[in-house]
């Protein structure tokens, strides 16, 4: 018997209603199989995820991102869609979530079989070493991952270490991405697409200074690397944030490293991988 863990997107929408309904009704058909477990994704715990053969999220991109920290790289994850955008322009455009009402119940008979496609995505990680000599690691990014002073109104100052670069820099600070994350926020900032290649997607990332040109070619500012990258603080108070989530404070002379060896996120797809869809899309 299957132990699976369903995590939905509670806003009390009819068509989130309808669609958590529509998943119930097809996983209540295999009671016989299954042994589930449904949760708000407001209400969701580590612990609610350790041993399960199966988690599906249902709801959009955000969803999956806000417990996606939770999930290990041991535990299988399927996304589906609750309101897609080809139906509804207002709905979810869903990049992870590659199943919706209308496949899960195929879907999900592929995934029970292990016949589904196997995305094991690289996630970035950050760990903070205070002054005190206390280390705390942040929650692992599938998206992107954002290094800056909390004041938002003042700059980020700090020193850089990453490979051959040994420099200071004085930025509204620093953001860095999964290959397949670019399309998320990094875009926005960078001001252009398809930075880095696939083939180094699983040992590569994204960084890039805020507020600076992106059409600068100095990697000091705009890189993608393997390369560990270490900040030291000269901020009275800054933050780590994965994937917009969960802050992580440090004070000045605090050393931030920031790297792409977070456990990767075992995320299933049905119709084509997810460099292929990215590719695609």
């Amino acid at each position: 018997m299957a132990d699976v863990l369903l995590v939905y997107k509670k806003n009390f929408e009819g068509i989130h209603d309808e669609s958590l309904q529509a998943v119930k009704d097809v996983l209540n058909d295999l009671a016989e199989t299954l042994r589930v477990d449904v949760r708000a994704r407001e209400q969701v715990r580590r612990a609610d995820f350790i041993g399960r053969d199966l988690v599906i999220v249902l709801g959009g991109d955000g969803t999956l991102t806000s417990i996606s920290h939770n999930i290990d790289s041991n535990t299988p994850v399927m996304g589906v869609n609750s309101h897609p955008r080809s139906e509804d322009p207002n709905g979810s455009y869903g990049f992870y979530m590659d199943s919706d009402i209308d496949t899960f119940a195929t879907d999900l008979q592929t995934a029970l079989k292990g016949e589904a496609i196997i995305n094991r995505l690289p996630r970035l990680q950050a760990t903070i070493e205070t002054t005190s000599g206390n280390r705390i690691r942040s929650d692992p990014a599938m998206n992107d991952l954002l290094i800056a002073n909390t004041h938002q109104y003042a700059p980020s100052k700090y020193h850089l270490r990453r490979g051959d670069i040994d420099i200071e820099q004085h930025s509204s600070g620093l953001l860095f991405s999964t290959w397949l994350g670019q399309g998320a926020w990094f875009n926005q900032i960078a001001r252009k697409s398809k930075l880095g290649n696939v083939e180094q997607s699983d040992s590569h990332y994204l960084v890039i200074a805020r507020d600076l040109d992106a059409d600068v070619d100095d990697e000091t500012y705009l890189s993608w690397t393997d390369k560990t990258t270490v900040i030291t603080s000269d901020m009275h108070r800054g933050y780590v944030v994965p994937d917009g989530w969960d802050e992580y404070q440090f004070n000045r002379g605090a050393t931030i490293t920031v790297d792409i060896s977070g456990p990767v996120l075992q995320l299933l797809t049905f119709r084509n991988t997810m460099k292929e869809r990215f590719n695609r899309d």
